[in-house]
């Protein structure tokens, strides 16, 4: 009884409140790291990162790829899911299990119960890297929530309203921390502020964020 109440007190400490039906699960995926990492280097050999472009011609720090029956991709035709990878001509990689497993559970800690993404954005973050404030909008289901599992390099994390016009909150990311977000907070702005330098035993001079959706 007394461990059951220690336990309880542990997680209550550890989450913490973006917004209305949105936390923060700070480390929650620490011990599962390393797997996560040999797990996303497996899945980059299939489909390697790349720097996609905006609708409007811009270059985006960010390098990314998918894994799952959909990605998301940007180019001059607009933001959008596809079931194959652009760059190579072949499906998607399939979500890693450890991938599945972390997603599902940090989504059931924040109260949104079997959630089964089919969508995985990789980003990676070098030093100087941003992502602009953007609603997650392109997905068809907005019921299942939004699951993002911090890796590596620290990084300022913004998260605002569902008008672009509400000045964002920061909050520091470290690795292992886990967003998740839905319901009222869908829809929320959100980014991250420039990465700042430094080096990480997990991976190096850079930043993982994977990024868990309902798609379809």
């Amino acid at each position: 009884m007394i461990g059951d109440l220690f336990s309880d007190f542990q997680r209550e400490r550890k989450t913490e409140a973006l917004a209305e039906n949105a936390v923060l699960l700070r480390g929650f995926a620490v011990s599962e790291a390393p797997e996560l990492i040999a797990a996303l280097d497996r899945t980059l050999a299939a489909s390697p990162l790349r720097h996609m472009n905006t609708p409007g011609g811009r270059r985006m720090s960010v390098a990314m790829s998918n894994c799952g029956s959909l990605g998301w991709v940007s180019d001059q035709s607009g933001y959008r899911y596809l079931r194959t990878d652009p760059l190579t001509n072949n499906p998607w990689p399939p979500i890693p299990l450890p991938f599945i497993r972390l997603a599902a559970r940090a989504a059931s800690t924040a109260g949104y119960v079997k959630f089964a993404p089919d969508a995985c954005l990789i980003n990676c973050y070098q030093p100087g890297a941003r992502l602009s404030l953007h609603q997650d909008r392109n997905e068809h289901d907005f019921t299942a929530p939004i699951v993002s599992i911090s890796l590596g390099l620290p990084a300022i994390f913004l998260f605002g309203g569902n008008t672009r016009g509400e000045r964002p909150r920061r909050f520091r990311l470290e690795s292992g921390d886990v967003a998740v977000w839905g319901g009222a907070s869908r829809l929320a702005f959100h980014g991250v502020a420039p990465l700042a330098d430094g080096d990480n035993a997990l991976t190096g001079r850079r930043r993982i964020n994977l990024t868990f959706r309902k798609a379809s």
